[in-house]
């Protein structure tokens, strides 16, 4: 049974709190053309506040860094930073110690971003060596510190699937909820890794989806943070336009005026932001409409970018040719819903991937 050949993990230095960082280009410049000779890639971030977009989205924004930038900017709107974030609230952390405290950065909005603007820790993109991958970094810097970041592409020609299974999740019976898939109390990944064995897979990939009757509700993988997967989270779910209204001009002086005043204040500094960079660019108005409709729609699923899928990498870490499910130490899979399901329980489409 072949493996693939290439398999590349590179250090990364941003250099500006968001960064969009070309990965392809730093794989030429350090390893040559070693990746050009596979038909597809696997790319994967090992942070929370650091990944990548899908390939589709990248296109129709002809991978262009500034269009990508101008995007998460958009989104960075919705969740400016220094807001009331319940994780930003460090002496409510009581997992810290002091000195974690004095180190642990207020990020609570580049959490968000991640999540709301759909970026994901694992994406499968058609190989193209001239056309530029970039990891989006949104909390590259904190302070006067600059943040080390990895990732690991996997290069491979053929993609197999080699078995199918469902999996069921129980969620609380509140209407707004999020379940940490990495929660050894669940059991899910030990299942996951029971399916590993069973088909052998060493590199390849998982990925799941919600089943087709699974509404209201999305995938995501970031760090399941009690204050802020259980509050900020949730509130963004309540109500998307929460934390860009706390920060509108003039809504402090009158409180009772932010749901009235939110929507007008939210569509002006939105379209701004988004004009800005489709006029500099030449894109169509046809993609601010889509992409205010995604800002100011209701509900949190048309709101949100959040996905009904994800995937998530397999390969032979410690070279043991014995394939796991790979994350950074801060990293969980989690599902995120904002209506009670049936019979409090979520049902999950699993699919395991082998590389060839």
């Amino acid at each position: 049974m072949g493996v693939p050949k290439a398999e590349i993990t590179l250090e990364l230095t941003p250099e500006s709190r968001l960064d969009v960082i070309d990965v392809t280009q730093r794989i030429t410049r350090q390893f040559g053309d070693r990746l050009s000779r596979y038909r597809k890639a696997l790319f994967c971030s090992y942070h929370t506040t650091a990944g990548y977009f899908e390939q589709s989205l990248c296109a129709r924004l002809n991978h262009n860094r500034e269009a990508l930038r101008a995007f998460v900017q958009s989104f960075q709107k919705l969740f400016p930073p220094n807001a009331h974030y319940q994780h930003d609230q460090l002496h409510l952390r009581t997992e810290l110690s002091e000195e974690e405290r004095r180190q642990e950065p207020r990020n609570a909005d580049s959490h968000l971003t991640f999540i709301g603007s759909g970026l994901a820790s694992s994406v499968t993109y058609i190989n193209k060596p001239n056309t530029p991958v970039y990891l989006i970094d949104l909390d590259g810097i904190y302070g006067n510190t600059k943040r080390r970041r990895q990732t690991t592409v996997i290069g491979f020609t053929r993609e197999d699937v080699v078995g199918k299974a469902q999996l069921t999740v129980p969620v609380s019976s509140h209407p707004i909820d999020s379940v940490n898939l990495k929660d050894t109390r669940l059991g899910f990944f030990d299942e996951l890794h029971e399916l590993l064995q069973r088909y052998e897979i060493i590199k390849g990939r998982i990925d799941m989806t919600l089943a087709p009757n699974e509404r209201h509700a999305g995938l995501t993988v970031n760090e399941y943070e009690t204050l802020l997967m259980k509050h900020d989270l949730a509130e963004v779910l309540h109500n998307p336009l929460r934390f860009m209204a706390e920060k509108g001009r003039h809504m402090l002086r009158d409180p009772r005026a932010i749901p009235s005043k939110a929507k007008n204040y939210a569509k002006y500094d939105l379209v701004q932001v988004v004009n800005e960079f489709l006029d500099s660019l030449g894109l169509s108005e046809s993609l601010l409409e889509r992409i205010i409709d995604k800002f100011l729609a209701v509900p949190a699923e048309r709101f949100l970018r959040m996905k009904r899928s994800m995937s998530l990498p397999v390969y032979d870490r410690n070279q043991d040719g014995k394939g796991v499910i790979v994350q950074g130490p801060y990293q969980s899979p989690v599902l995120v819903q904002w209506k009670r399901a049936q019979a409090q329980m979520r049902q999950l489409n699993i699919t395991l991937v082998r590389f060839e």
